[in-house]
């Protein structure tokens, strides 16, 4: 028996490894809904309507009504208990300690179909979800590289016309040929946000902090880190706006993301994801790739102005004391 038996949707992540992982299990059952998502979204509780026992759950926190669970953070994987309840209740656990959720999903699925369409993407995908991609890849911003920059939530057209092209088994060079102009676009924009990027970006006992809070744009942190240099073993995006709300995919709650430099010769020694939830109890993610909301000082009001340095300096403090507090 298939373990896609009984699922008609999936709930996934917005970026390339969700979108990944959802293709795989929809190339395998090809009228699967598809259904993207950002993680704070699920811990909310925002689309509980949509999660039962025949909803696969992709790349995102572990929800235990869902029927299949997939995914690699560390962060969202269940609790011994929680599988052992998970599973006695008919719920399949699919979590695996892979360099993506899109490997999790291709080894569970390979053995069922043909998934040799995504041999040559699904190294890339690997090595941009785990920090595995050279400064050089990353600076000669080739198409996949910005294929990923361009899936987001608020193009829920643009994401549901990839997934379909990789679920239904086109060449990897056929998609990106056929995204060409948006890509171009993608790709002039660059240097104009590397440009924003230097301008609010500052390090702090090697922790390159970039605000980019109020200005509509979003950076990961490959780009970050390629611009602090190896000064910096990891760094704080701070992102999104006073008034946002994770509803909204246009203006974006305020938070902050924490990245490992990948590009540096030695391994990060520190878990970021303590940053994500030293505050925030819905952050998560990867010891090197992680977010989190920006928290008010006082749970009793709404966020201010002031919020974000409180956070900051929070955040700090924590990183001060890395080597004691903070080491894997």
């Amino acid at each position: 028996m298939s373990v896609l038996e009984g699922i008609v949707r999936v709930v996934a992540d917005s970026d390339l490894d969700g979108l990944m992982a959802a293709a795989v299990l929809k190339a395998s059952k090809p009228e699967i809904e598809v259904y993207f998502a950002h993680p704070a979204l699920l811990r909310a509780g925002s689309i509980d309507h949509l999660i039962d026992r025949s909803t696969a759950i992709c790349d995102l926190p572990f929800h235990p009504d869902c029927g299949l669970y997939l995914d690699h953070h560390l962060t969202n994987r269940p609790s011994k208990e929680e599988q052992i309840v998970f599973e006695s209740d008919g719920g399949i656990c699919h979590w695996r300690d892979t360099p993506s959720a899109a490997r999790a999903a291709y080894d569970l699925m390979k053995e069922e179909l043909d998934l040799s369409h995504l041999e040559e993407v699904m190294p890339i995908v690997d090595a941009l979800d785990s920090g595995g991609v050279s400064l050089e890849d990353f600076m000669a911003d080739g198409p996949i590289i910005r294929l990923s920059r361009s899936l987001s939530l608020s193009d829920p057209e643009h994401l549901q016309v990839v997934l379909e092209q990789f679920s239904s088994g086109m060449l990897l060079d056929e998609i990106l040929q056929s995204h060409e102009e948006r890509l171009n676009v993608l790709g002039e924009e660059r240097e104009s946000q590397a440009k924003l990027v230097k301008e609010r970006t500052e390090i702090i006992d090697r922790l390159a902090i970039c605000d980019l809070s109020e200005t509509g744009v979003r950076s990961n942190g490959y780009l970050v880190t390629a611009l602090a240099g190896p000064e910096a073993i990891a760094c704080c995006v701070i992102h999104g706006y006073l008034d946002g709300s994770i509803e909204d995919p246009n203006r974006h709650a305020l938070g902050a993301s924490f990245y490992a430099n990948s590009f540096r010769d030695e391994e990060n020694p520190y878990d970021l994801s303590l940053l994500a939830t030293l505050l925030d109890e819905t952050g998560g993610g990867h010891a090197n790739a992680c977010g989190c909301r920006i928290q008010p000082s006082d749970s009793s009001r709404k966020l201010n102005q002031s919020d974000k340095q409180y956070n900051l300096e929070k955040w700090l403090e924590l990183w001060t004391g890395r080597d004691e507090k903070m080491l894997r």
